[in-house]
């Protein structure tokens, strides 16, 4: 097993384990013989990120990009696996994950295996787990960063990979790590999470994180509550101990509906909970605390890469990369067009959207915004030579599909820009016309709605209507989930569409909860409110609607969340008329998903989450 020696001068050992895969194996070949019953399976591929999905027969798997970060060589990895084994794209999701869907369970082994020679795992990706540690995507390059946050969260990603209680939980465990005075990874919504601090102690600058916990979205949204104010960073792995120790020992293993860390604060109360954590501190610190593998006040550091790089393939070599090697189905597959020859002012528009300045001199973070968080195997293979051509041979994932490449020198902004429009990654990222997505009742049980087919849908209608110009003016969050539980964390969007089923006579037509008002600030997570139950057909008039209030009525400098918030009364206002549909007046398109053309028969199967 190789270890990965990231251009930017930190090593990073694998996180795959080559033992794991022969036990995964050896469990797949009991339960095909009849040796381990359903349930047995369900609860132990589940916990190795491999889902079963509505379709008889095949698997989705997640796979685990510890902090985001990826190298050229787990670009290329995840790009052979997709191709070989899944559709020949995968999703990346809002946990910094990337999912892969109908693998066939003979595909696992050889999937795993080339996963594994890239040092990637899918261990922990789903289940009762501690989950995927998530981090801030622009970690060690942001202008307003306290410091980086990165070596801490990989440090708490090995500590709980192959934990026992870890990986026995009552029900998942998120942590999150964020370095910004802007919080891009929503700390408020994990159950552990922690934001970058400092304070003076005895004449010296000291390392800490404000510490939240219990938070989530789904059934019961919760902003965490404030756990410690200031966490010295040598107790982070202290810290996340103990709380794991007690959501194992209390946590409701009985009613899964109930079984998340903030029902069990609701229950104890948070003083209580807070006297719990400290005492559990006291002993995880007696029985010798699990110690960070470096100074906590001098962690390795992240470098500029070398400039010696290789050349980044020509425009016209990527587009006919691209699209020699089609996406396919089952499923709505990506769609790309590539760009070539693109105009000065599209590059223009793609720098005030795509393009920040990093806290180094003269480099620039670059953002890819894949459509609907979706890549193809060829646009992945792709990305590994930009990034070794451009940028540090790396990309972090970041929240909402995108991903980021960095240290890319300021004047090599144009020749990426003309790469990445080859593949077909080139569309202005946060806007409203960049809608971030789960798949899905395309594969997921849970799922009522297709939400990939409406957000392609509604993006097109709001190009066609308002224009690029008018959309990409400032960032307008939109998120969209077939369900309830949030995957794309829908709740927390400046606009939030929940995939939902109406009556409508005898027969169902696909609808949406509009919730609006969504944001994380300083002062924690604000949940998006119901505004409105809109058709499907109608989600971009309902976009438009509000993307013309905001225009019209915020205030200088105002964001869509804050200001949708305050104006929820004129959100509803402004989307009643699109509420109503007699059964007189529907047409055929009202009884089918946009983008299908199969008659809408909303079907909810048990979820697999709290295997």
């Amino acid at each position: 097993m190789t270890t990965s020696t990231l251009p930017a001068g930190r090593a990073r050992p694998t996180f795959a384990d080559p033992s794991e895969i022969d036990a995964f194996v050896e469990r797949l070949r009991r339960f095909e013989r009849g040796e381990l019953d359903a349930e047995g399976w369900r609860a132990y591929r589940v916990a190795r990120g491999a889902y079963s999905q509505r379709q008889d027969g095949v698997h989705m798997l997640r796979v685990k990009i510890p902090q985001g970060l990826a190298d050229a060589a787990q670009l290329r990895a995840l790009a052979d696996v997709a191709a070989r084994f899944s559709r020949g794209f995968g999703h990346v999701t809002t946990r910094q994950n990337l999912q892969l869907h109908f693998v066939c369970p003979a595909d696992l082994e050889p999937a795993l295996r080339r996963l594994a020679e890239a040092g990637l795992t899918t261990a922990g990706a789903g289940g009762n787990t501690v989950r995927n540690v998530v981090t801030c995507p622009l970690a060690g390059v942001s202008a307003d960063e306290v410091f980086d946050p990165t070596p801490y969260a990989e440090a708490a990603t090995r500590h709980f990979l192959r934990h026992p209680l870890a990986n026995a939980l009552p029900r998942k465990l998120k942590i999150a790590f964020e370095g910004c005075a802007t919080d891009h990874v929503a700390t408020p919504i994990h159950d552990l999470g922690f934001r970058a601090a400092v304070r003076e102690v005895a004449g010296r600058t000291i390392r800490g994180f404000r510490v939240t916990a219990a938070g989530g979205t789904s059934s019961l949204c919760t902003s965490g509550l404030v756990l410690v104010d200031f966490l010295p960073a040598a107790d982070v792995l202290a810290l996340a101990e103990a709380v794991v120790r007690i959501f194992h020992a209390r946590g409701d293993r009985v009613n899964k509906a109930r079984n998340r860390l903030k029902f069990l604060v609701r229950d104890l109360g948070e003083a209580a909970f807070r006297e719990l954590v400290q005492a559990e501190l006291i002993r995880v610190q007696a029985e010798g605390a699990p110690r960070l593998p470096f100074d906590p006040e001098r962690p390795p550091e992240e470098r500029a890469p070398a400039l010696a790089r290789p050349q980044a393939p020509a425009p016209a070599e990527i587009a006919r990369r691209v699209t020699a090697a089609p996406a396919r189905g089952p499923g709505l597959p990506p769609e790309v067009v590539p760009l070539l020859e693109a105009p000065l002012a599209a590059l223009d528009a793609f720098r005030r959207t795509n393009v920040r300045a990093q806290r180094q001199a003269g480099f620039e973070v670059v953002t890819v915004a894949a459509p609907q968080g979706d890549l193809t195997a060829a646009q992945l293979e792709v990305l590994a030579d930009l990034a070794l051509a451009h940028g540090d041979g790396t990309v972090r994932l970041a929240p909402g599909g995108q991903l980021h490449l960095r240290w890319v020198p300021r004047a090599e902004v144009p020749a990426l820009y003309a790469g990445l429009a080859a593949a077909g990654l080139v569309r202005a990222a946060g806007t409203a016309d960049d809608i971030v997505s789960c798949p899905g009742a395309e594969a997921c049980r849970l799922a009522v709605t297709s939400p990939r087919t409406v957000a392609r849908f509604a993006e097109r209608q709001l190009r066609d209507r308002l224009g690029r110009d008018a959309l990409a003016e400032a960032a307008f969050p939109v998120h969209a989930s077939g369900c309830p539980n949030g995957c794309s964390q829908h709740h927390l969007a400046a606009v939030g569409l929940q995939g939902s089923a109406r009556r409508l006579g005898e027969r169902t037509i696909p609808q949406y909860f509009v919730l609006v008002g969504g944001s994380v600030g300083e002062t924690g997570a604000t949940f998006g409110r119901l505004a409105a139950k809109i058709p499907a057909r109608r989600v971009p008039d309902a976009l438009a609607r509000l993307v013309a209030l905001w225009r019209a009525e915020r205030a200088p400098g105002e964001a869509p969340g804050p200001f949708l918030a305050r104006a929820l009364d004129r959100a509803r206002a402004v989307l009643a008329p699109l509420e109503e549909l007699a059964l007189a007046d529907a047409r055929a398109e009202d009884f089918v998903e946009p983008g299908s053309d199969e008659v809408f028969r909303p079907e909810v199967g048990d979820g697999e989450c709290a295997a």
